[in-house]
């Protein structure tokens, strides 16, 4: 694998998430997961759904988030169809409504930090170019295909130095739980959150693993002992997920 990362920024009006345990009012993670990223990544450099999620496992690829505006939340309601009794006839009967009113709930004014290395050099040169040129092959999305995103490139840093758990250190990223040794909750001005979030999906949509991460919702750095971190050149301390 490259010992070097292409950064990119990443943002939108409005991005969806949707949490997995929610159905008739969608609720949406406060962080895109890991599975989203590598369908945004895929859309940019022109990669088949049905091929993308087998190119970008954890053994193949890394993937670090960073939130950069604050996280808001809002709620709109929506007019849709209703199916129920069967989307071929939803006005045929005298009792049965043509509409339902569902409640989403959306982040908005989203900008995430992507930080992504692969160890095939030829994903990794094409997304390259596509960030430096600003191209993508499909339209990048936030979630849902209507929430259309945009993109920035902002460098490519060499990995400068491994941290160990040794001392405390000021991360970048949003951080996996599971890598935690120990977490300073006494800094002033800071919030925490976490949330339990996918990071890997079978290319049938069947996800095969979760991991609770914590972040700070105004894209503040994270002051904690970690088992392991990589520091990049430009001194961004980043944890993948």
């Amino acid at each position: 694998m490259p010992e070097k990362f292409l950064v990119f920024d990443v943002w939108g009006d409005y991005a969806h998430f949707k949490k997995y345990y929610t159905t008739s009012s969608p609720l949406t993670f406060s962080v895109p997961p890991r599975t989203a990223v590598i369908g945004l990544i895929s859309a940019i450099i022109g990669k088949d759904k049905k091929e993308y999620l087998a190119l970008m496992t954890k053994d193949k690829a890394e993937i670090a988030i960073q939130v950069i505006n604050p996280i808001k939340k809002i709620r709109i309601t929506h007019n849709l169809i209703n199916t129920k009794g069967g989307f071929w006839r939803p006005t045929k009967r005298s009792n049965h409504a043509p509409r339902t009113q569902i409640c989403f709930e959306y982040l908005k004014n989203p900008k995430f930090r992507i930080y992504f290395r692969h160890f095939d050099s030829t994903i990794y040169n094409m997304l390259k170019q596509h960030l430096e040129k600003h191209l993508s092959v499909y339209t990048p999305c936030l979630g849902l295909s209507e929430l259309i995103a945009d993109f920035n490139f902002v460098a490519e840093y060499p990995v400068s130095k491994i941290l160990t758990d040794e001392n405390f250190s000021e991360i970048q990223t949003v951080l996996p739980l599971s890598q935690v040794i120990e977490l300073d909750l006494l800094q002033s001005g800071k919030k925490y959150l976490k949330e339990r979030i996918p990071v890997e999906m079978l290319p049938d949509r069947i996800v095969t693993e979760y991991s609770e991460v914590l972040y700070e919702i105004e894209g503040k750095t994270i002051h904690a002992k970690v088992k392991k971190l990589q520091q990049l050149s430009n001194g961004d301390i980043i944890t993948p997920l």
